[in-house]
């Protein structure tokens, strides 16, 4: 069965297994040895609380530093295919984007990508959010991390 069309409502990954049963697990886990800690006022309750913070720090860093590192991977892409396709005019904006404008801007097509890029530059739309929803040929990205 094949995926969707990807567009701006449903691009988001989601991953079930860990945004959903781990996250719960690991804040339910804090909750409960938190609790635990106010309660039995025990070295061993205070360990187990601060080791249920240590797991939900995990958590959160676990998922942080891929989509920093795929962030910066976008930048350069796109910074590559701007290069590639704006026009003379705009070639020497290309520092002016910033990295919210340029992941923003990755799922514009080819064909819509230099006027896109000369509205976001020229209006200052500085959103990643407001920058898709100006996108009228989505090109998908099935390979996010």
């Amino acid at each position: 069965m094949a995926a969707p069309m990807q567009n701006a409502e449903n691009h988001a990954r989601y991953v079930p297994g860990f945004h959903f049963i781990t996250g719960s697990l690991t804040i339910a886990v804090l909750v409960w040895s938190v609790k635990r800690a106010i309660i039995l006022q025990t070295g061993d309750a205070v360990l187990l609380a601060l080791m249920a913070v240590a797991l939900l720090g995990q958590f959160w860093y676990t998922r942080a530093f891929p989509l920093a590192v795929q962030d910066r991977l976008i930048r350069l892409e796109e910074r590559l295919r701007l290069a590639r396709l704006l026009p003379a005019e705009l070639q020497g904006r290309l520092d002016e984007f910033t990295a919210d404008q340029l992941i923003g801007m990755r799922f514009a097509s080819d064909a819509e990508l230099p006027a896109l890029a000369k509205k976001v530059l020229d209006e200052n739309l500085a959103t990643r959010k407001g920058i898709k929803e100006q996108i009228k040929t989505w090109r998908p990205d099935y390979m996010r991390a």
